[in-house]
């Protein structure tokens, strides 16, 4: 049963989807459906916001499960509905971890993907009552079963990629046009489909590229059945990113998508919903923005460190980081998600670990704030260079390092002496923060300046006439000048490929 609730207040009283979305239906109703884990759902929530507050004449529903209900009202404004579909029971994933970020250990996260996608049977259900077609589905490529949902409704999907044009070209390309054997000795070189100045090595593949030789690995598994196809034959797809940064990448990435498919680059999505972050009490449990306005009489002297919420970090190495941290003499705030993991040496008077909420954003954009480790997740990617942080990375996503730290030049790399999957040493990371935060440093200041062209670029995007903003209001033209002659063609018209798509399109 799929129900929807007003944000105007945290008691709203559920109804029926029918009952809620009459005056939501049809060329005004757009429907958003975020994946099950933060660094999807967080994008695709600005995203509606950037819709409530920039297309007025619109009615968005944002589909939700129960435990993610609380998380996404609390960040949407009141004229954004909530459709609420009760999540799938998979033992052995415990009731109530609806999101990634709950999951007791990464072994259980197969069995989640597993789940998300028994979610199509309640997804269908909520879609056909509705009183007539959206404009428009919005969905994450996680959950491909949304794309024959909607081609049954008669509706175009966009699918949303948590990831760069930069990272996804390079994946696909590596898919098609696996490295040359000289990668395996450490050699870069050119990515197929990219421009000629892409050159990488074999330890910035992504671990999932690799796997995908293992028919065995059950997210390899998950990635060929549950999303398969379904992401090239959408109509199109939706982008947290911006043209100036990822422009030379934008045609790459959609020679892997069905003829005519567009990718909208619209981001960043917080700074386009108009999200100046908020400094309540509420939103900072842990006092961290009070304990940097302390700091802020030495400016940029503070290092953020923070590895998402997904991210796996062994207590070896976060030991390591703290024994570099210390030493490093500049000042920390780390946000380890761990819950039993002790320091190995005392923080000191200007170190602050914190095990709680941050607010990330605010963090950033704070003046005591002047380099980020990361593990270079795209969301965090947007947040530093939106705030014209710098940053040294330990990166488990390491495309978007290598776009960050050699295109880009805004970041530095934190590396392992034993190459990727190896401890990182104190040593290491005591050299790269001094290197990104000592003031005398030319490298330093290097990127630190292209730190900054990047929060002007980013900010200049999502102005009026900036490309993001443009973008999103001609995408919203474009599905609604079509929006008839959708309705009335067919599957074939609107989301299934041509007969002949390739296997390159598989993922």
């Amino acid at each position: 049963m799929a129900i929807t609730t007003n944000n105007n207040n945290g008691a709203a009283a559920p109804t029926h989807a029918a009952n809620g979305a009459g005056n939501q239906a049809g060329r005004d109703h757009v429907v958003v459906f975020p994946f099950m884990a933060k660094g999807h759902t967080l994008p695709l929530l600005h995203f509606a916001t950037a819709l409530a507050v920039h297309q007025k004449n619109l009615h968005i529903t944002m589909v939700v499960t129960p435990a993610n209900l609380a998380f996404a009202r609390s960040r949407l404004p009141a004229s954004v509905r909530l459709a609420v579909l009760p999540f799938p029971s998979l033992p052995p994933l415990p009731s109530g971890v609806e999101s990634t970020d709950t999951l007791p250990g990464p072994d259980l996260y197969p069995t989640f993907l597993r789940a998300t996608a028994l979610l199509r049977a309640p997804f269908a259900e909520f879609m056909a009552s509705l009183p007539a077609p959206p404009l428009v589905l919005v969905s994450d490529s996680f959950l491909g079963f949304t794309h024959r949902v909607a081609a049954d409704a008669g509706v175009r999907r966009i699918v949303f990629q948590g990831m760069s044009c930069f990272s996804m070209a390079t994946c696909r390309s590596l898919i098609t046009s696996p490295p040359p054997s000289v990668a395996e000795h450490g050699a870069s070189f050119h990515v197929s489909h990219m421009p000629e100045h892409v050159r990488i090595t074999a330890a910035d593949v992504p671990d999932t590229i690799t796997r995908l030789g293992d028919a065995e690995d059950p997210v390899t598994r998950f990635l060929i059945d549950d999303i398969g196809k379904s992401d090239a034959r959408s109509w199109g797809v939706l982008v947290n990113s911006f043209a100036m940064l990822e422009e030379d990448y934008v045609s790459a990435f959609m020679s892997f998508y069905q003829p005519g498919a567009r990718a909208w680059l619209v981001g960043p999505l917080f700074l386009a919903a108009g999200d100046v972050p908020e400094r309540e009490e509420e939103q900072d449990p842990e006092g961290c923005l009070a304990w940097l306005d302390e700091m802020a009489e030495r400016p940029e002297s503070v290092v953020y460190v923070s590895f998402g919420t997904q991210a796996h970090v062994s207590d070896e190495q976060l030991d390591e980081l703290a024994r570099g941290l210390v030493p490093s003499g500049h000042p920390f705030l780390w946000a380890v998600r761990s819950g039993t993991w002790s320091p190995p040496v005392d923080a000191g008077p200007h170190g602050r670990i914190v095990r709680g909420w941050i607010p990330q954003r605010s963090v950033l954009a704070h003046p005591a704030v002047g380099g980020f480790v990361s593990h270079c997740g795209w969301n965090s990617v947007m947040e530093s260079l939106a705030a014209g942080k710098p940053w040294p990375q330990m990166a488990e996503q390491h495309l978007n390092a290598h776009h960050v730290t050699h295109i880009i030049g805004a970041g530095v790399r934190i590396m392992a002496a034993g190459g990727a999957g190896a401890v990182v040493g104190r040593a290491e990371v005591e050299h790269k923060i001094r290197r990104l935060m000592d003031a005398g440093d030319s490298d330093g200041q290097k990127m630190r300046a292209k730190a900054a062209w990047a929060q002007k670029a980013a900010k200049s995007a999502v102005s009026d006439g900036g490309t993001s903003h443009v973008a999103l209001l001609k995408l919203v033209e474009e599905l609604q000048g079509s929006y008839c002659d959708v309705i009335a063609a067919d599957d074939n018209q609107i989301n299934r490929p041509r007969r002949d798509d390739t296997d390159a399109h598989d993922l």
